[in-house]
């Protein structure tokens, strides 16, 4: 893994739009993996304000989302469909035929589950940007996830609900289940881009790259893959400078 540390979450959030800008410029079909949550919300951010001055254009871009919460509606305002379109879909020419999320409001999850597969094997990303969990999850995939799983169903930890929670009215608000990417399903794209900032991320960014490697962290797993880059802020690091 290569490691680049920031001075700060602005830093580090320019660094990856910049990487990503160039990638859909010079290959204007490319499959892009995308996150959600609070990590990636800067970089969104700046590939709007990139889209709205110089035009780079998302017309022939697809994107395959890493997971969607279970049972409150791809038009709830907290889904992830929701959220992607209010923080970048909405704001740049992409076509929505060529956005995929997961399928969370179906009541067949299993079938869900392996159509999400099914658009996975035809869409691997070329990058996929994650974040990482205080408890070293990536996308839901909490510890204890088997390292070749696919698309599941996952019930959240209440540590991730708790983390969760600021975007929604209380606790009990939060949805208990999500279906996500699995690791292997995250483990195919060509390349990864993983991204934290924050004190709180620190103990869960070492283990990620110095620990061993096991399922109860599950970002361990991504010392195995050949092409991945670290983005990380100075509280981030904290532990392993």
């Amino acid at each position: 893994m290569n490691i680049h540390i920031y001075k700060n979450k602005k830093e580090l959030d320019q660094a990856v739009a910049d990487i990503l800008i160039e990638h859909v410029r010079q290959n204007p079909t490319i499959t892009l993996g995308l996150a959600t949550g609070s990590t990636p919300i800067g970089v969104y951010d700046l590939l709007i304000k990139d889209h709205q001055m110089n035009q780079t254009d998302y017309s022939r871009v697809t994107t395959v989302n890493l997971d969607e919460y279970v049972k409150i509606g791809k038009n709830h305002p907290e889904s992830y469909f929701s959220f992607m379109k209010k923080n970048l879909f909405d704001h740049i020419n992409i076509q929505m035929d060529q956005v995929h999320l997961p399928d969370g409001e179906t009541d067949d999850l299993d079938q869900a589950c392996e159509a999400y597969n099914l658009v996975l094997s035809q869409h691997i990303p070329d990058i996929q940007i994650l974040g990482i969990g205080g408890n070293g999850h990536i996308g839901f995939n909490e510890p204890g996830t088997p390292f070749d799983m696919k698309t599941h169903i996952v019930k959240l930890a209440e540590k991730t609900r708790k983390d969760n929670a600021r975007f929604f009215e209380s606790l009990d608000d939060v949805p208990k289940e999500a279906i996500t990417m699995g690791i292997q399903n995250i483990m195919d794209a060509r390349k990864i881009i993983l991204m934290a900032s924050g004190a709180n991320k620190a103990e869960a960014v070492k283990q990620m790259l110095s620990g061993p490697i096991t399922e109860q962290l599950p970002a361990s797993v991504l010392q195995n893959h050949p092409n991945v880059e670290v983005y990380i802020d100075k509280e981030a690091a904290k532990l392993i400078i």
